[in-house]
């Protein structure tokens, strides 16, 4: 992988690791389209995933202290509450990543004619949000687990996790600002526990074949791409302005489907 590559592949994750139009996809197409070896692939993703994850926490960083100080106050407090409903919405792809880990990865094979069709379900979902009543409300623990399932299927590639979460919250009524906020951060563990079992599952240096420097310019792309992406999507959806991204993956998927 040449910097280049590692360059445009760190942007296309930070940017749809936030942006509602699946990272995974992209980077399955990005995959195929630049011939990327599978194991270079993998030990890539691996840190560029790690970059989006501290750009989530640069950008909720006082959300995540502030959490963080209720729950070693040890007291059912507000802030205990919500850290549990984020832990509820993270058990449906636990489960999916612990039983069913086999099957996910047989689907991650540079198949793009199906990125293409989840991104036609991605666009649909997203289209459907015009459709949804929204509520002066934030996330009950119905919503948390409904919210998690959504975030489950969701590991397809294609399927974009914050179009499937956000379309899933403001279909059940919460408010825009607030199933945004959830959406991120409901993320931060799964994403932390998926890159650490990576690299304990594929923790063999000799079979790293990329430099040094495509990784370290992949990782400043994607985590600087991350922060822009995660700042522009909390306007987006506050505005409602989804129906960009819909036409937008439409337009991938049926390129990906030609291509296919």
């Amino acid at each position: 992988m040449t910097w280049v590559e590692a360059l445009i592949l760190g942007l296309l994750q930070g940017l749809t690791e936030f942006l509602p139009v699946s990272s995974s996809g992209h980077l399955e197409l990005g995959k195929v389209l630049l011939d990327i070896e599978a194991k270079e692939n993998l030990t890539f993703s691996i840190l560029v995933h790690a970059a989006t994850v501290l750009s989530i926490i640069v950008v909720f960083f006082d959300d995540i202290v502030k959490l963080a100080s209720g729950l070693l106050k040890f007291e059912w407090n507000e802030e205990t509450k919500y850290s549990f409903r984020i832990a509820l919405s993270m058990i449906p792809v636990g489960v999916v990543g612990i039983f069913f880990m086999s099957e996910v990865e047989s689907v991650y094979t540079g198949n793009i004619v199906f990125v293409g069709s989840m991104l036609l379900i991605t666009a649909s979902l997203l289209l459907l949000t015009y459709l949804a009543k929204s509520k002066d409300k934030d996330v009950t623990w119905r919503d948390a687990f409904i919210m998690g399932l959504a975030q489950a299927f969701a590991v397809l590639p294609g399927i974009s996790r914050s179009g499937a979460t956000i379309a899933t919250g403001l279909f059940l009524g919460v408010r825009k600002d607030l199933v945004t906020r959830f959406s991120f951060l409901m993320v931060l563990v799964p994403i932390i526990g998926a890159t650490v079992f990576d690299i304990i599952r594929d923790n063999d240096p000799a079979q790293i074949t990329i430099g040094f420097f495509p990784l370290l310019t992949g990782f400043i792309a994607a985590f600087l791409s991350g922060l822009f992406a995660c700042k522009v999507m909390l306007n987006i959806v506050r505005k409602g302005k989804l129906y960009y991204f819909a036409i937008y993956c439409i337009i991938v998927a049926l390129l990906a489907i030609f291509l296919g």
